[in-house]
């Protein structure tokens, strides 16, 4: 059977014009070359392509050949569905990757709590985005990483091994060396990192306990995490430290490191995180508990061995000013409620023998009150 983009190639035609549009130069960006082997016979050019470029993802690819980036037979096709013969020549040029380009050094102020010549121990502040992304391409932990030890740039990650949320508080470990990042996902992948974080969540729990439930992608809302059947394995652990009127601050450890995990999992015991934007909204019938501007999450406390000197080390955390000020007033309100409500009880047991009552009556002859004995 004659393969017809073999001899005339495929032009991407404007439909509506007719007209050829004119393409982008793309000649300074990174350029690959590919020949479609035999196995790649009657796919589309976009699984094609999935299939013999892995690094990059399949919807990144579609965009590619919609921009005019990839060539089958020397010339630019536009249509994902296009069908492959094999034989083909291929040439992909990539966009740069805006995600390195982010990686970039900046002079962003950091709270250093420890720092030698194989780690760095940061307190993040909330509202700190961890890694450059959608919508965060700079101001983040890594690019003030970056500033702050130049070196890290050979790093993987800058160091970073695992992450907090934006509007998550507290402590991170960053590795300076490739040894010492090996060593501490090693650590992480046995469990033996030892994270502990100050929640604050709506309504009142009874008694502390442990969550056992796989977490993965909401099955509608993708962007969301959810307790799936098909999620990856996840423990939390969890114990009462107080409770208020309408909120109860809990002390969580994590045994795994899933995304949103505490928030996930306190979610699905029916106690969501006060001032959780994104999970905190459910769970109609507890209290809303009280306004709060983000998640009220703080990492207090982190522990791991050393990768050099092998030597268990540990560090612990102050809460951050606005979350302080949260459980202050909760207590606040707490205590009033009990003062309010102790003194009512006072009140209701002076009533209970009743108060005495003297009648005195008058003497129908008028001569006075008659004696009591």
């Amino acid at each position: 059977m004659k393969n017809p983009q073999k001899t005339t190639g495929t032009s991407p035609v404007n439909k509506g014009t007719g007209h050829i549009p004119e393409r982008a130069d793309y000649s300074a960006n990174p350029v690959l070359t590919l020949n479609v082997p035999a196995d790649c016979a009657g796919m589309r050019l976009d699984l094609a392509l999935a299939k013999l470029c892995q690094q990059h993802s399949r919807s990144r690819l579609q965009q590619w050949i919609k921009e005019g980036r990839v060539l089958v037979g020397g010339q630019p096709v536009l249509e994902n569905r296009l069908k492959l013969w094999g034989g083909e020549i291929i040439v992909l040029h990539e966009a740069l990757d805006v995600r390195a380009q982010a990686a970039l050094p900046e002079a962003i102020a950091l709270n250093i709590v420890y720092e030698d010549e194989t780690l760095i121990v940061i307190d993040k502040p909330a509202g700190l985005v961890v890694h450059p992304g959608s919508g965060n391409w700079s101001g983040t932990l890594q690019n003030a990483l970056l500033h702050h030890a130049p070196q890290l740039e050979n790093v993987p990650r800058a160091g970073i091994v695992h992450r907090l949320d934006k509007d998550t508080s507290g402590l991170m470990v960053v590795a300076k060396t490739l040894a010492a990042q090996t060593s501490l996902v090693r650590q992480l992948q046995a469990r033996t990192v030892k994270r502990f974080y100050h929640a604050l969540v709506r309504g009142v729990l009874e008694r502390g306990g442990t969550v056992d439930a796989p977490i993965g992608r909401h099955p509608s809302l993708r962007t969301k995490m959810a307790v799936v059947a098909s999620g990856k394995p996840a423990r939390t652990h969890y114990r009462i430290v107080e409770r208020f009127l309408d909120c109860t601050l809990i002390d969580c450890a994590l045994e795994t490191g899933r995304t949103h995990q505490i928030r996930v999992h306190l979610l699905s015991l029916g106690h969501p995180l006060v001032g959780d934007p994104v999970y905190g909204t459910g769970a109609s019938r507890i209290p809303r508990g009280p306004e709060f501007s983000r998640q009220a999450l703080h990492a207090r406390r982190l522990g791991l061995i050393h990768p050099d000197s092998g030597k268990p080390m540990q560090w612990k955390s102050s809460l951050p000013e606005d979350m302080a000020e949260l459980i202050a007033q909760a207590r606040f309100e707490a205590f009033e409620a009990r003062s309010a409500a102790e003194a009512e009880e006072e009140w209701d047991e002076d009533e209970e023998g009743g108060p005495e009552i003297i009648y005195a009556y008058g003497d129908d002859d008028g001569e006075g009150d008659d004696e009591l004995e």
